[in-house]
């Protein structure tokens, strides 16, 4: 089963909306600052595309690429309400092998889309994608969830509950693999009064700091600055997601060969 095919119509639901609303408007706030003007965005992993319409609203053209074409699904139901020229693209494709129609001005991940990246070739790669489809000067934006939090949720049971659906996840941590593994059961509430259920797992990899700077090193970003979640200070030590803000340089020779692939 693939990753969010029964949980997609739950989501919305066990997810509080004010959860992607305070994270558009953190991104807007930083988008708004910068020296070139913002006017095109990709949400990568953009799930049921919350965010990702929230910032059409506020005026960016915005991609939304996510692997879940049930996810997707949601987005483009939500995506409806908006005026027909604010609408986000919504493209089904998996983090390598990003491809957009053409360079983004900015680039943002949210709600640990990214943990869900577990090998290093994976992220070596997703990086690279998102690098080439940047323009020179971009931002990339992105939050994770932090190994301290990932092996504290080892061996804990969650549950999560709306009128017409009940969730459980239940998680292990692997230190081998720095792995943390949700088995989720989803009960979901028939028409008939029936309940229905389904179980998805889930893979998050625990990325630490220092790794995330050396694979951002290696796909060309520079300007890297790690904060606490929505805020503008240095990460606590107990700190459950932290985010991660990186720029793709100008000028440079590699950046122009960069930009005359991805515009052949």
């Amino acid at each position: 089963m693939s990753r969010y095919q029964s949980l997609a119509g739950a989501y919305d639901a066990l997810i509080a909306d004010g959860a992607h609303r305070k994270r558009a408007a953190y991104l807007h706030r930083l988008l708004q600052k910068e020296p070139q003007r913002v006017e095109t965005v990709l949400d990568l992993g953009c799930g049921t595309g919350t965010v990702t319409c929230l910032l059409a609203a506020m005026g960016y053209r915005v991609t939304g690429a996510d692997l879940s074409e049930e996810m997707l699904t949601e987005a483009a139901r939500k995506a409806e309400a908006l005026p027909e020229d604010r609408r986000p693209l919504l493209i089904c494709q998996s983090m390598t092998r990003l491809r957009l129609p053409e360079p983004v001005d900015a680039a943002v991940s949210t709600l640990d889309a990214l943990n869900y990246v577990t090998g290093d070739a994976a992220m070596r790669e997703t990086l690279r994608r998102v690098f080439k489809w940047l323009r020179p000067g971009g931002l990339f934006v992105f939050d994770v969830n932090t190994p301290y939090k990932l092996r504290r949720m080892d061996g804990e049971m969650y549950t999560d509950e709306t009128e017409d659906s009940f969730c459980v996840w239940r998680t292990a941590f692997s230190e081998k693999t720095r792995v943390c593994t949700y088995g989720v059961d989803l009960f979901s509430l028939r028409p008939d009064g029936a309940w229905d259920r389904t179980w998805e797992e889930h893979r998050e990899r625990a990325w630490d700091e220092d790794e995330l700077r050396l694979l951002l090193e290696g796909a060309g970003f520079r300007d890297i600055r790690v904060t606490g979640d929505l805020r503008q200070t240095v990460p606590r030590p107990d700190e459950d997601r932290v985010i991660f803000r990186c720029r793709k340089p100008e000028g440079s020779q590699a950046q122009s060969q960069t930009r005359k692939r991805s515009n052949a």
